[in-house]
């Protein structure tokens, strides 16, 4: 019996050479069984728009707090001279700053969802199969949606209103964004010749010049935050804040990585026809 329901597709436009027939012998069955098609989108595009909403909140944050909340948010608890905001006191502490940083992350972090279930099937076209790579891989899923998660409590617990839960999720998310880009670098370090296309290895050179970016970043914060805390010296907080901002890009930017990995994808939504199934 004939009958209709509506899936949701992922296409990959780019294949191997030996993957061509049988690519395009399932997507000439898929495209016979559609009735229509609702919504096509490029995942480049999705990847532009997910990366875009939390750097334009992101930007915004800090400009509002620096022009209108300039006092209350560089305050220190020692009282030095600061120049700017943490990146907590920027995203929690005002309005409208708060509501506009947690629409961006809450409308971000689907598509982001989506990426590390992609990112399962990109590993495992990339990775040997080896149960060390199973299970490393397996870890690096993982990380990647803890990072996710925890990005998403961190902005909707600021420090005001719970200290210790914003802590936590803040450290959740620094340690799982860490190693999460590191375990990139290292499973993909070995497997390049894995790529299918110049566009992998150009997100795999991006990924990499950012991991390290991204850790000397917060090696040399964590100095400057250490410095301020103990000696409470004018200026430490300023280059702290500095460098935690920089963090945070570098961030964006390996997971602007995608737009490459995924450039060829699309996802469609459309109604599909069930075949028959004398047929």
């Amino acid at each position: 019996m004939d009958g209709t329901e509506t899936n949701s597709l992922l296409c990959d436009d780019y294949t191997t050479a030996n993957e061509i027939f049988t690519k395009r012998n399932v997507c000439n069955e898929s495209n016979n069984n559609k009735t229509g098609v609702a919504v096509r989108l490029h995942m480049r595009k999705i990847a532009l728009v997910t990366v875009s909403l939390p750097l334009g909140a992101f930007i915004f944050c800090i400009y509002f707090s620096v022009r209108y909340n300039f006092d209350v948010s560089t305050a220190t608890h020692c009282g030095v001279t600061n120049y700017l905001p943490s990146i907590s006191s920027a995203i929690g502490e005002f309005v409208p700053q708060r509501y506009i940083w947690r629409t961006a992350v809450a409308l971000h972090s689907a598509p982001r969802f989506l990426a590390a279930y992609l990112y399962v099937a990109f590993m495992n076209r990339i990775l040997p199969k080896h149960p060390v790579y199973q299970v490393l891989q397996k870890i690096y899923t993982c990380l990647n949606l803890v990072e996710v998660s925890s990005l998403l409590g961190l902005s909707f617990v600021s420090s005001r209103e719970n200290y210790e839960l914003h802590k936590l999720f803040f450290i959740m998310f620094m340690v799982c964004s860490e190693l999460y880009m590191l375990l990139t670098c290292l499973l993909l370090k070995d497997n390049t010749r894995q790529f299918v296309s110049l566009l992998e290895h150009r997100a795999f050179s991006i990924k990499k010049q950012l991991m390290f970016a991204n850790i000397f970043c917060f090696m040399v914060a964590l100095y400057f935050y250490h410095r301020h805390n103990t000696y409470c010296e004018p200026g430490m907080y300023t280059a702290f804040a500095f460098l935690e901002y920089l963090i945070v890009l570098t961030n964006m930017g390996f997971h602007m990585a995608a737009y490459y990995d995924f450039y060829h994808y699309q996802l469609t939504v459309a109604e599909y026809k069930m075949p028959h199934p004398n047929t």
